[in-house]
């Protein structure tokens, strides 16, 4: 049996997860609503009066930018949980990849030659309608 985690680590896992959650501009109440918890949850987490499951940890990190492990790690987080953990979550939404894809190709279209920039623009127009629908 592994040995009780310190609060000390605990609560670094707690401080680092409001730390990244400041960092983003959110309030404990958009985060919860973010990862589908009550605001409550948050604060018993941010305090480390709790220990986020793996699906927390796994949304938590995609909302960081980060991937799970990277999340806990340094943390007494059990390791049996960091075991179940995914190497790599989802770091940007569809619409968060598109919109970066777009403005590549907006610098890119300076200089392309003026039949194809029409046809990449009308590419662009089609996809940002099916995306919005």
């Amino acid at each position: 049996m592994s040995p009780r985690p310190q609060a000390a680590e605990v609560a670094a896992l707690g401080l680092r997860i409001a730390m990244l959650r400041m960092g983003l501009g959110f309030t404990q109440q958009e985060l919860a609503e973010r990862l589908g918890i009550s605001r409550v949850a948050v604060s018993n987490l941010e305090s480390g009066r709790s220990i986020p499951g793996e699906r927390t940890v796994t949304l938590m990190a995609g909302l960081f930018r980060m991937e799970p492990f990277e999340l806990v790690q340094g943390t007494a987080y059990p390791q049996a949980k960091v075991d179940r953990l995914p190497l790599v979550t989802a770091k940007y939404t569809e619409v968060e990849l598109q919109l970066a894809l777009l403005e590549r190709d907006l610098r890119w279209l300076e200089s392309a030659p003026a039949e194809l920039a029409i046809e990449v623009i009308e590419g662009w127009q089609k996809a940002l309608r099916l995306l919005a629908e």
